[in-house]
């Protein structure tokens, strides 16, 4: 009889040590998430008494920023490394809430590079089916009738979460925590942001002083998104005002785990609408500055 207790006992002796995942740090913090290099580098110089934390082949640092407990992280680009990696900080650290910085493409015509958005909620614009061609039009193989509009064969389906107090339910978008929303359209509309960027020794500017808009939609996909034809659909179907690689994938999580979540970026590029050529290599780096410019003044006014 002893005999399966003992294989049981040495299987799991053998368990990859995440299988025994603990929290690393029992400080409550604000994680602070950017996707990639510019983004993280904007922040990574203002965190005091930093402590490097190695998991899983990612880099998380704990310390202070603005005063405020922290832990800044990157979450590495595109939906899946940004579901997995908000997952992770979940489980490993004791986690107040989630604040993401970064760049984006602009979708609204009313927005221009530069700017900082915090949307109010986020959407999956590829969680679709591709209908086929008949006869009488594309016919997709269901339809949901709260549905935004397709575009051509792509047929938006949404996606189902589920969360421990409550039955999953269908979101075609996934708000951000309402709370945190509330404070930042206290704390950072007004703030002056950067129009300028020295590339190459030669001084870029923007046309106009960028502005911070909070409110509206934000969507994202695991695409590099640069087609004016599908900017309009995104505007016009989706309400979007911008677009991105992870922000709906963390809503998401935080959601799913019942962690608020909010997100701020800023445009690098306008995603197709640009006049001549996609400008995020240009001013990538500004846009880095700004939104963490922004995150900054609300870490300043979070009460913990």
């Amino acid at each position: 009889m002893l005999r399966p207790i003992v294989l049981i006992l040495l299987g799991l002796m053998v368990l990859p040590g995440a299988a025994f995942a603990q929290k690393i740090d029992g400080t409550p913090r604000t994680v602070v998430m950017t996707a990639f290099g510019p983004e993280y580098a904007a922040l990574e110089g203002a965190v005091v008494q930093p402590h490097s934390f190695a998991i899983n082949g990612m880099t998380f640092v704990t310390g202070t920023l603005e005063g405020k407990p922290v832990v800044l992280m990157k979450s590495g680009v595109s939906v899946v490394n940004a579901a997995m990696t908000t997952q992770l900080v979940l489980d490993r650290f004791a986690v107040r809430r989630i604040v993401f910085s970064g760049i984006a493409g602009g979708v609204d015509p009313a927005l221009a590079i530069g700017d900082v958005i915090v949307p109010e909620d986020w959407g999956q614009y590829l969680e679709a089916s591709f209908a086929r061609e008949t006869p009488q039009g594309w016919r997709p193989p269901e339809s949901f009738g709260e549905a935004p509009p397709n575009w051509r064969f792509i047929y938006p389906r949404g996606t189902t979460v589920a969360r421990a107090d409550r039955a999953p339910q269908r979101f075609f978008t996934i708000p951000a925590d309402p709370a945190l929303i509330a404070l930042a359209r206290k704390v950072v509309p007004g703030l002056a942001l950067s129009a300028c960027v020295d590339i190459g020794g030669q001084r870029q500017c923007l046309p106009r002083a960028p502005r911070v808009i909070v409110g509206g939609t934000g969507v994202t996909a695991g695409i590099y998104a640069d087609n004016a034809e599908f900017r309009d659909y995104l505007h016009t179907a989706w309400h979007a005002r911008v677009l991105d690689m992870e922000s709906a994938a963390v809503i998401q999580v935080a959601y799913a785990n019942d962690v608020p979540g909010i997100v701020f970026r800023s445009l690098s590029d306008l995603a197709g609408g640009d006049a001549d050529a996609n400008r995020m290599d240009t001013f990538m780096q500004l846009a880095s500055a700004n939104s963490a410019k922004v995150v900054r003044a609300y870490l300043a006014a979070l009460p913990n």
